[in-house]
């Protein structure tokens, strides 16, 4: 599922639960005309009054159901999110599909980068579709240092990460930010 499509699914589970408890809350405080009537028709209040105690057993163990799937939805989005998060970059092949781990090569492209004594730090960001994902950089340059060859250096470690990858990024954004702390 797209982000987008996640998004509508948790707003459209977060609003009929909120509906839910509404309509639970206004019947419980008898702001409803009709009572419990409302929700529930005569011959079903019967038949769970004639199951007592079994039938509020029955409504609890689907209450615990029910939260026990929303749980595991939860757990799902949240394991998805935290991989999309990272990504994974999918090339199609002749012989099938190879599936790379974005935050290795976000971390290999960090790691490259402070390969020059004058990074002190870089942070990468990849997103987008992995034909041409968008590629957001940032480098903190020790105070002090000459900036001479730096740009070359990002573009050569752009380059080979580019190349290990298989693809250009569609948009690459390169921001230096001088770091005021003691040089190396």
């Amino acid at each position: 599922m797209t982000n987008a499509a996640h998004r509508v699914l948790w707003t459209v589970v977060a609003l009929l639960l909120v509906a839910l408890g509404g309509t639970v809350l206004a019947v419980n405080l008898g702001r409803l005309p009709g009572g419990a009537g409302v929700l529930l028709d005569a011959g079903l209040r019967h038949a769970f009054r004639f199951a007592a105690p079994w039938g509020a057993l029955a409504v609890a163990a689907t209450g615990v159901l029910a939260a026990l799937a929303g749980l595991w939805l939860l757990r799902a989005e949240l394991g998805a999110a935290r991989g999309r998060g990272h990504g994974s970059l999918a090339h199609p092949g002749r012989r099938g599909r190879t599936r790379l781990a974005a935050g290795a090569l976000v971390r290999a492209l960090e790691r490259d980068l402070t390969g020059d004594p004058r990074i002190r730090r870089a942070r990468v960001v990849l997103t987008g579709a992995p034909p041409r994902p968008d590629l957001w950089i940032r480098v903190d340059v020790a105070a002090g240092t000459r900036t001479a060859g730096l740009r070359e250096h990002v573009d050569t470690a752009v380059r080979r990460y580019a190349d290990t990858i298989g693809c250009r990024p569609a948009h690459l954004d390169v921001t230096a930010h001088v770091d005021s702390g003691p040089s190396r």
